[in-house]
């Protein structure tokens, strides 16, 4: 443990320039910012948000002169514990770090750390580029830690990895001393400041010239992916001290200095592609096949073993013949891509005539087509959730990778099968990226009993042996050394060059304060020591294998806590012993402030929606009490929202009244005084709806079925706010639209006492939400049939969930580009608008219909980057608006000023993305009835 002196002063220092709320002792954010996705656990002193350079140079310098173990962390999807620490944490804040700046011609993208590499692949598309780096943890890991751990992936091989694409770094060193490599100035005042450190790097990679069979073992290690120890291919490769220093941070995962920013080389991303899932007798079969392909027009080559597709087996993509193939099969998923479709067709007749030699047990069979080409990769990246699934409670997923030269990859993969079968890991499935002998390997296990750790401490020492010293292959291919394989690097390396990277080590972090105990380490057990027990907490959660990929789509991430985070929260429940403190931060940032939107779900990699569980938490608050109002307020659900509506006559009376400022400063006093009761104002709030009429349109086509149009209990509360270009109830203009494209028209329910359930289910009353869509259910069997369309996007998504299959609505999204749209005449198009995708539209599959609805609509359409849910959720806008204020924070910023208008398929998404936007957003109906109206 760390001397009290040392830390206080460490922890003095530091606060000079963190603000407090940034820098975090309590037991709560301890815990929920502690956990990463590998199979280590360790509790932070402290966690230090940072969110500028010169917090980074501080805290360095505080940690150098006081002797105190600073660990940096980026998105923690990293799966060899080089992100956990039981000193102090430090890690990216969610409101800097973002910088991205594309070179000319997009042939290189200046980045910050925390922009997530699949953010920087969006915003590079346009220009058919993307960075090399392609791990598969893209969306959600950061560029930090994509650099930190030389991350490469499925198709960018060992020549379009971080290593091999990086330009320039700025970055801070171990006593805060900042380089920016792209600057001659900070080199020269590096070098006065550095020279010993340069000095050493250029004597390292002398001594290594000098050493021929030194130089030679390093060329061939990094022939093959190879992030076991530090990158000490920059020693050959390079001879200027600068290019060595950058490259060797490279991989270096946090051990030697702080990545401020990075500039890299982009790679190009042909727009076709195709892919063939292409079945062999066995795996040396498959290996040797995909031997042969190293020579062809091929992106990407992945071999899945037997045991792999079988647990894949009732997944699209798998062909229905695989069921009857012989044991033993393996498979190749072969994938191309190319600038047009000439060439496409060129390279899969290249390419299939490659493959026939090798007796594939089914004709090889390319696609193109979109579905089948994702059902394809769907495959593959099934395995993992496939193992996580079936794994036992309280057990983990551990994935792991190595490398071997392609030649060995069969035998490698035969070899690793003998040990699993033999140590009866019974469900470890092997596959990998095979052009590059890369293979990963996925099994479950638990860390409950001294047995369970001794027989993985049989498993990963049979594998280091096996690797290291039979195939001469990399430990770690791709995941970085972490504390997994740290006392393995010396195994893996020999002592020559194990050597080497202790004077590396020495050289940029002599006070031994960066990450200790990573990459190298003096504790032969520290892969045995510290790890993770997943207590059974939730069956909705109990799969969570905290890998994070959930958290980039959380609205309450930069505010309270992630997916990720309340999951480990309450694991940290089930284990006990915790305080009322610790109950009190769960409540509000875990309970409270989850959106529940279901985002997590899509991300997961076995599918928990985590706002499932905090509903169930709510829902564990109500007393008999509180459920019997809830059902009263279900079945007089007419009079609640006739008293809603008078809430909003009022509201807007007094904001006719008063005027915006003292409309806000009142209302937010009412607020505070109320202990947050009263809900937040916003002059974007609705006004009560009018009754419904039918306005004139089209003579129905008698052709055409009826439209059953579900007047949802918010459109029927809510007319547009007073400040709204279009004033007209949501409803009169969808049933314009029904009309105009030659649909009779019915709105329904007639009167004010339906609803599907959706605000009792998101308050934690899923009885009473459950009776509310039986008896909307009843009532749209007796309105005489038709189609029912719905007029908001999270009614939609609940109805189809709750109403039987013959009831369940079109969103009104896939109502009007499917029915709507083909029979109207477009008639003029907006200029420049904004879209915001809502999460129920995503949930449903309807969020590239809706884009294809707005650019019919408008020449530019602009869907702000990074947003996913708004967090309005309902009423959270009113109850806890800082969720909606926190998710959208960057919006009015990502929107350019000739943008002035934005629409969605949500009335209450609507309210938040005008206040925070400052532009009036309204339902995609309305657009659509503006382009096409004949009268104008």
């Amino acid at each position: 443990m760390l001397p009290e002196t040392g830390f206080d002063g460490f922890a003095a220092a530091v606060r000079q320039v963190v603000p407090a709320g940034r820098f975090l002792l309590d037991a709560f954010s301890r815990t929920v910012h502690g956990a990463d996705a590998s199979p280590y656990s360790l509790l932070p002193r402290a966690v230090i948000l940072v969110e500028t350079e010169d917090e980074v140079v501080a805290i360095c310098r505080a940690a150098s002169r006081t002797g105190v173990p600073i660990t940096f962390r980026a998105a923690g999807t990293s799966l060899s514990g080089q992100g956990v620490t039981d000193s102090v944490l430090v890690k990216m804040g969610p409101n800097g770090w973002r910088r991205f700046e594309m070179g000319e011609d997009a042939a290189s993208v200046r980045m910050g750390p925390g922009l997530i590499g699949a953010q920087a692949n969006a915003r590079l598309a346009r220009h058919r580029r993307k960075i090399g780096p392609d791990p598969a943890s893209i969306s959600a890991a950061m560029i930090g830690g994509i650099i930190a751990n030389n991350s490469s992936g499925m198709c960018c091989g060992t020549e379009q990895n971080s290593y091999r694409t990086l330009r320039s770094m700025r970055l801070v060193l171990a006593d805060g001393t900042t380089l920016d490599t792209a600057d001659p100035e900070s080199r020269r005042a590096f070098r006065v400041s550095h020279g010993a450190l340069l000095d050493e790097l250029a004597a390292l990679a002398r001594a290594v010239r000098d050493d021929a069979e030194l130089g030679a073992l390093i060329r061939r290690k990094f022939a093959i992916k190879n992030t076991t120890g530090y990158s000490l291919n920059a020693l050959v490769d390079y001879d200027d001290p600068f290019e060595i220093l950058q490259h060797l941070i490279v991989g270096s995962e946090g051990t030697l200095a702080f990545i401020c920013e990075v500039t890299l080389e982009t790679v190009p991303a042909p727009p076709k592609q195709s892919a063939a899932l292409v079945f062999f007798a066995d795996v040396r079969i498959a290996c040797s096949a995909a031997t042969a392909l190293k020579a062809q027009p091929v992106s990407a080559v992945e071999m899945m073993d037997y045991a792999s597709l079988r647990s894949a087996l009732d997944q699209p993509g798998v062909p229905e013949s695989f069921a009857h193939m012989p044991r033993g099969t393996a498979a190749l998923l072969v994938d191309m891509r190319a600038d047009d479709a000439e060439a496409l067709a060129a390279q899969m007749r290249s390419v299939t005539a490659a493959i026939e030699p090798f007796a594939p047990l089914e004709p090889v069979r390319f696609s193109h087509d979109p579905r089948t080409y994702a059902a394809y990769w769907n495959v593959r990246k099934g395995l993992l959730p496939a193992v996580g699934g079936m794994r036992a409670p309280g057990s983990t997923v551990i994935v792991e990778d190595i490398a071997v030269p392609i030649d060995s990859l069969a035998e490698a993969a035969l070899a690793i099968r003998e040990i699993f079968d033999r140590l009866d890991y019974g469900d470890a499935v092997i596959f990998g990226h095979a052009l590059d002998g890369n293979l990963h390997f996925v099994f479950s296990q638990a860390f409950n009993s001294p047995e369970d750790i001794a027989r993985y401490a049989r498993l990963i020492d049979e594998v280091a042996e096996l690797v290291s010293n039979r195939f001469h292959g990399s430990l770690k291919a791709e995941h970085g050394t972490g504390r997994a394989m740290a006392p393995f690097v010396e195994l893996e390396w020999g002592s020559k060059a194990y050597e080497l990277m202790r004077r590396i080590k020495r050289a940029f972090d002599p006070a031994g304060v960066l990450n200790p105990g990573v990459i190298l380490s003096d504790d032969p057990q520290i892969y045995l020591k510290a790890l993770k027990s997943l207590p059974v907490a939730d069956p909705l959660i109990d799969k969570c294998i905290e890998c994070g990929f959930c958290e980039p789509v959380c609205p309450s991430r930069a505010l309270t806590t992630t997916p990720r985070q309340r999951i480990v929260a309450t694991r940290a429940l089930a284990r006990g012993a915790q305080d009322a403190s610790f109950d009190k931060s769960y409540d509000y940032a875990a309970v409270d402030t989850c959106a529940g939107d279901g985002l997590c779900a899509m991300s997961c990699p076995v599918g928990i929606d985590t706002g499932e569980m905090m509903r169930s938490r709510r829902a564990l608050r109500h007393g008999a009490a509180g459920r019997g109002l809830a059902h009263a307020a279900q079945r007089h659900l007419g009079a609640v929202m006739k008293a809603a509506k008078a809430g909003l006559w009022t509201s807007d009376r007094a904001y006719v009244v008063l005027g915006k400022g003292a409309m806000t400063g009142i209302t937010r006093g009412l607020r505070r005084v109320s202990g947050d009761r009263v809900p937040q104002w916003t002059p974007w709030l609705p006004r009560p709806a009018p009754a419904p009429r039918y306005p004139a349109g089209e003579v129905p086509d008698a052709d055409l079925p009826q439209i059953l149009l579900f007047r949802s209990c918010v459109s029927t509360v809510a007319a547009p706010a007073r400040d709204m270009p279009d004033p007209r109830p949501l409803w009169d203009v969808l049933a314009l639209l029904f009309r105009r494209a030659g649909y009779p028209v019915r709105i329904t329910p007639a009167g004010e006492g339906h609803c599907c359930g959706q605000p009792f289910a998101s308050k934690g009353y899923p009885q009473a939400a459950r009776d509310g869509a039986i008896r909307l259910e009843g009532h749209l069997r007796a309105q005489g049939g038709g189609i029912v369309v719905s007029d908001t996007s999270p009614c939609s998504f609940r109805m189809r969930q709750e109403l039987a299959e013959d009831m369940r609505p079109m969103d009104v999204t896939e109502a009007l580009a499917e029915l709507v749209l083909p029979r109207l005449t477009i008639r003029r198009r907006a200029g420049s608008i904004a879209l915001h995708i809502t999460c129920s539209t995503r949930k449903m599959g309807q969020a590239d219909r809706l884009l294809a609805l707005a650019e019919a609509c408008a020449e530019e359409v602009i869907v702000p980057p990074d947003i996913e849910c708004c967090g309005f959720a309902g009423n959270k806008g009113f109850e806890v608006p800082e969720l909606n204020a926190s998710a959208l924070r960057t919006l009015r910023d990502k929107l350019p000023e000739r943008v002035t208008r934005g629409y969605s398929t949500s009335i209450t998404c609507e309210i938040g993305l005008s206040e925070h936007s400052g532009r009036p957003y309204q339902s995609i109906a309305y657009l659509l009835d503006w382009c096409s109206d004949p009268a104008l």
